[in-house]
């Protein structure tokens, strides 16, 4: 794509969430990224709110507004609230641990403290991809893969479970469980005065379906979905007989890059053949690259591996280009970094390393054994 006009390279980079060698920050702060998931929040519900208050055909506005709500939600999780759990939003433990119980609070998701202390001991640690860390549970538990599966029934099974209305409730069910234990008493508190209220005003008002409509559509089936297909691009799982657990090598070797996007097609086709090659590029880019990246891949999931690399990095905000500097500085100390392009081939991809992946080490008879965490815990990303 670097074939497009200059002017379309610094959008293509966010889009793709690749950017090039050399290119420039554009000096972004956690504040940014805080209001801006913040905004899409209230931007999404305004647009709901709109197009089921007009009637009509205006209702057709609530698909965009779900969108848009949930592009915010899902950057309130993936971003604010995953770096508030390393103290390194703000990089002030009373300020990022508020946001923390705020954001916990709003999309009732596993109460900050515990899953700070979970995230980085069982995922970021020697535990990492073991049967103690969290994705690991997730995958055996929640979406029932295990080793030896092909990818073709792996497929099936998560697709199979995205529109399960028994599969939705329980992970809704796991959410507020996994909220409610342990969780601060701010953190209840706040919980309690937003949904409570919520609900006591609308009906009185006898506004509540608008409530369920705008607002718990994106909160739960379809922030369930987005999580559930995020899940499965996180990380991949080690090669059976691999000795060395340990190490640069090793952990770099378990997350990559997900970028979005196709090769633009080539100049030397014939008129015809390009014109065709463009307009299937273009509707890719539109009806298939663009939700992935807007709904799923969200904020810095792409360059997740960038993470894992430097979790306590002061900027993170800047994680697209972050990443590009640590490439062209040569990585120090760590090996290249991999990348995979496309949501459903980074899916594929993790799918066929649980499929080569030791099916002793990942038994899920041996999870009560190693793990002290409520299988309930497993939905939570």
């Amino acid at each position: 794509m670097t074939r497009l006009p200059k002017a379309l390279q610094f959008p293509l980079t966010l889009f793709t969430g690749k950017a090039l060698p050399g290119q420039a920050a554009p000096g972004w702060t956690p504040t940014l990224h805080l209001a801006t998931a913040l905004s899409s929040v209230v931007a999404g519900v305004l647009v709901g709110t709109l197009g089921y208050a007009l009637g009509g055909g205006w209702p057709l506005l609530l698909i965009p507004g779900w969108a848009i709500t949930l592009h915010g939600m899902r950057n309130l999780r993936m971003m604010t609230y995953h770096q508030c759990s390393h103290r390194n939003m703000y990089r002030r433990r009373k300020l990022d641990r508020f946001i923390g119980h705020g954001v916990s609070s709003l999309l009732i998701i596993q109460n900050f403290q515990r899953y700070s202390r979970e995230h980085v001991k069982d995922h970021h640690a020697a535990g990492h991809m073991t049967l103690k860390d969290p994705t690991v549970q997730a995958f055996l538990v929640s979406l029932e893969l295990h080793p030896g599966m092909t990818r073709r029934r792996m497929w099936r099974r998560v697709l199979g479970k995205l529109v399960s209305p028994r599969f939705h409730f329980a992970f809704a069910v796991s959410r507020a469980r996994s909220f409610w234990s342990e969780s601060a008493r701010s953190e209840k508190v706040c919980a309690l005065v937003l949904y409570g209220g919520a609900v006591a005003a609308t009906v009185l008002t006898g506004t509540w379906p608008a409530l369920l409509l705008i607002w718990f559509v994106p909160l739960v089936p379809l922030f369930q979905v987005s999580n559930t297909l995020r899940l499965c691009v996180k990380h991949t799982f080690p090669e059976p007989g691999v000795e060395i657990r340990h190490g640069r090598e090793y952990f770099s070797s378990l997350t990559n890059a997900i970028f979005i996007g196709d090769p633009a097609p080539s100049a030397g086709l014939p008129a015809g053949r390009r014109l065709a090659a463009w307009a299937r590029w273009t509707l890719r880019l539109v009806f298939v690259h663009a939700p992935c990246r807007y709904l799923v891949l969200t904020g810095d999931t792409v360059v997740h591996d960038y993470h894992h690399r430097y979790p306590a990095a002061p900027d993170w905000a800047n994680y697209i280009f972050a990443r590009q500097q640590d490439i062209d500085a040569g990585h120090q100390g760590w090996p290249p970094y991999h990348e995979v392009w496309g949501l459903v081939p980074a899916i594929s991809h993790v799918f066929d390393s649980l499929s080569r992946a030791d099916a002793q080490e990942y038994d899920i008879n041996r999870l009560k054994a190693v793990s002290k965490r409520e299988l309930f815990a497993a939905f939570d990303d």
